[in-house]
């Protein structure tokens, strides 16, 4: 059975001012995406589907197509805010997209068999494509989804707060819900998700966080169009509001749709939200190189 790597690229960047997608990272010229795919390879994914705008299209393309080309089956998929709003009247002055949930539900039609979904902008490790991979072949199904937990101390930025999924997980390694904290950090030696002004949210180091690297069923898909309706419902004329991953995730459990796997990588997450977290990510992969666990070129 065919596994597909679904990638997310089509987000604004607007904490980064710019498109990090394609920034180079490694010492050939590689980008961030191309260490998760080199990896997803490695793993046994045969297909990787990019969810891009369609206005940096061709930029992407001429990136990516020289590398790939024989090497894995790539197809392209194009996020808009149109898309399954059914002809509503959606907010003239909104720019934003729908986010990551509204952006897997463009894929529909286009994938018929269970996939992984990951950020192009994440660095995820080795360690959690083979998991992935693994679990896509012999668990994940209609009521069966994984999720690659990374422990939060190590998806900190130095620069700034981060937004992540906290992960409650029962004694039977199931997930129980995903909450979205939008603003975490250190703060003295404690980790924190500021609620509000004067409200925070303590946090343990080893709390499992999701970084948007799911297994899904196809029908997760569908689940999506049926909930991005009632989205709209409430938020049509929202410029800012979001349909996310983690919370169509959570909704698939507490509707007693079926159950998630909490799947822990040993693999070191490591990523760019601000532009000063471009250095520490060019360090990290130059480290990984010397170490001889990536060739200095991907794909010669």
């Amino acid at each position: 059975m065919q596994s597909t790597l679904v990638i997310l690229a089509a987000g604004m960047a607007s904490r980064y001012g710019s498109m990090k997608q394609t920034q180079s990272f490694g010492p050939s010229g590689e980008t961030i995406m191309e260490y998760s795919i080199y990896d997803a390879i490695n793993a046994g994914f045969g297909r990787v589907i990019f969810i891009i705008r369609e206005d940096f299209a061709d930029t992407f393309k001429s990136i990516v197509e020289p590398k790939l080309k024989g090497k894995i089956e790539i197809d392209y998929i194009y996020q808009s805010l149109d898309k399954f709003t059914e002809g509503r009247q959606i907010n003239p002055e909104r720019i934003k997209p729908w986010g990551t949930a509204h952006a897997v539900l463009c894929c529909k039609g286009k994938v018929d068999l269970p996939f992984a979904v990951i950020n192009a902008d994440d660095f995820y490790g080795k360690d959690a494509f083979k998991k992935a991979f693994d679990f896509l072949q012999a668990v994940c199904n209609k009521k069966m989804y994984g999720v690659i937990a990374y422990e939060l101390v190590n998806t900190l930025s130095e620069h700034g707060s981060v937004s992540r999924g906290i992960i409650s997980i029962n004694d039977q390694n199931k997930m129980t819900g995903i909450k979205e904290r939008l603003k975490i950090y250190r703060k003295d030696d404690k980790i924190v998700d500021e609620e509000s002004a004067n409200s925070f949210f303590e946090l343990s180091k080893d709390t499992k966080v999701s970084m948007n690297f799911f297994c899904y069923d196809s029908t997760f898909i569908d689940l999506c169009e049926e909930q991005f309706q009632k989205f709209l419902d409430k938020n049509a004329q929202d410029l800012k509001a979001e349909f996310l991953i983690p919370d169509m995730t959570d909704y698939f459990i507490k509707s007693g749709k079926g159950v998630v796997e909490v799947i822990p990588t040993s693999s070191k997450w490591f990523g760019v939200t601000y532009k000063e977290d471009a250095p520490v990510v060019t360090r990290e992969v130059q480290h990984l190189v010397e170490k001889k666990e990536y060739p200095e070129n991907l794909w010669k």
